[in-house]
């Protein structure tokens, strides 16, 4: 059974940490590159950040570099997504997916608000 699980979502003020993790069980996750996404109410989902099944980080959104970074361990069929300096509108539904398989994650909601 295919499951990627997110979790690390929370709400925090403007300036604050987070670091989301998403677990992955049920297919090969080792050999597939991993993205992260977002989704603002009633917009797509955009690209946040991805890296290459070995680790080499292969894009990042403008609008988040300097501030978000994305890991993974493959030994814990784990990607991360380390967001620093939060700002109000980094607030959306953070996704995993599996970039190899096409597999999507439920979400985790992450708010910045004063």
């Amino acid at each position: 059974q295919v499951k990627l699980e997110e979790s690390g979502g929370n709400s925090v003020q403007p300036g604050g940490s987070l670091r989301l993790s998403c677990v992955v069980s049920g297919f090969d996750f080792s050999s597939s590159a991993m993205n992260w996404y977002r989704q603002f109410p009633g917009k797509e989902r955009e690209l946040v950040a991805r890296i290459s099944n070995v680790g080499g980080t292969s894009y990042l959104l403008d609008s988040v570099k300097g501030r978000f970074t994305i890991s993974r361990d493959n030994a814990r069929s784990t990607v991360y997504l380390h967001m620093n300096n939060l700002q109000p509108e980094d607030t959306a539904k953070y996704y995993c997916y599996s970039v190899k398989w096409g597999y999507w994650g439920q979400g985790t909601q992450v708010t910045v608000a004063s």
